[in-house]
């Protein structure tokens, strides 16, 4: 008979397959940039606010701090190294105004990180006061990084398409939020429970979204064939859906 760790272990290593998937999704992005030298209008937000989550997460699932959390650990520590090439590249091939900003945002995720780390590790003495203070400010800032697709969802409502709401990240969202949702439930934690509902909510919104207008969105594009008008993605958009779906709440 198939024990209940084994089944969490099996779901935990599925959804570290999905969430790496997730983290690599703007390699293009990066890849682009390298070639062109030029970050052009990229945003550095969504790779920051990422790079954020991915740390406060590791820092959760730290023996020290919250014990047999191995899987979160090692797919958060995989999505620090990510974020962090991305947001050096952005460093590198921006200048100016966008360089300084992305360098501030940085060193605020750095000093945030260790600021935490620094309280936790001193002033508090048991795993479970530890992972109280860290859980909450891993749910605090996944639900902030949840809310900016709804702008998106907004926009999709308002224009009736979804053209700019990639299905491909709503599906990869969406198998990311109910694996580790799964994972949570199986060995309840509270801290891993709610942002992943929440982001299982959201991916599913935007699934139904995808279904209401599929058939608008393609109604909307053939007339912008026949005009000769050329339909270019949104940049800020979809930087916002890779860092709700990219940031896998573990």
């Amino acid at each position: 008979m198939v024990s209940v760790d084994a089944v969490r272990t099996a779901v935990g290593i599925v959804g570290n397959v999905i969430a790496l998937g997730l983290f690599l999704s703007p390699l293009p992005t990066f890849i682009r940039i390298w070639k062109k030298k030029s970050v052009e209008e990229f945003s550095v937000i969504p790779y920051v606010a990422t790079l954020l989550n991915c740390m406060l997460w590791m820092v959760y699932g730290l023996p020290i701090v919250h014990p047999n959390s191995t899987l979160v650990l090692t797919i958060n520590a995989a999505g620090t190294v990510i974020e962090l090439c991305y947001v050096i590249l952005y460093l590198v091939f921006s200048d100016g105004p966008k360089r300084l900003k992305a360098l501030l945002l940085f060193l605020g995720d750095l000093a945030i990180v260790g600021t935490v780390s620094a309280i936790v590790l001193i002033f508090f003495h048991t795993h479970e006061r530890r992972s109280l203070v860290v859980g909450i400010l891993c749910v605090i800032f996944c639900i902030i990084m949840y809310l900016a697709p709804l702008t998106v969802m907004s926009s999709v409502i308002k224009t009736k398409s979804v053209e700019y709401m990639p299905l491909s990240l709503s599906v990869a969202s969406f198998c990311n939020g109910l694996c580790w949702t799964i994972y949570a439930l199986i060995r309840f934690d509270l801290y891993i429970t709610i942002p992943n509902t929440l982001g299982l909510l959201f991916s599913i919104t935007q699934l139904v979204l995808h279904v209401l207008y599929y058939k608008s969105t393609k109604m909307q594009i053939a007339e912008r064939k026949k005009k000769g008008e050329v339909g270019l993605t949104d940049v800020i958009v979809v930087d916002s859906l890779k860092t709700s779906a990219s940031a896998p709440s573990q």
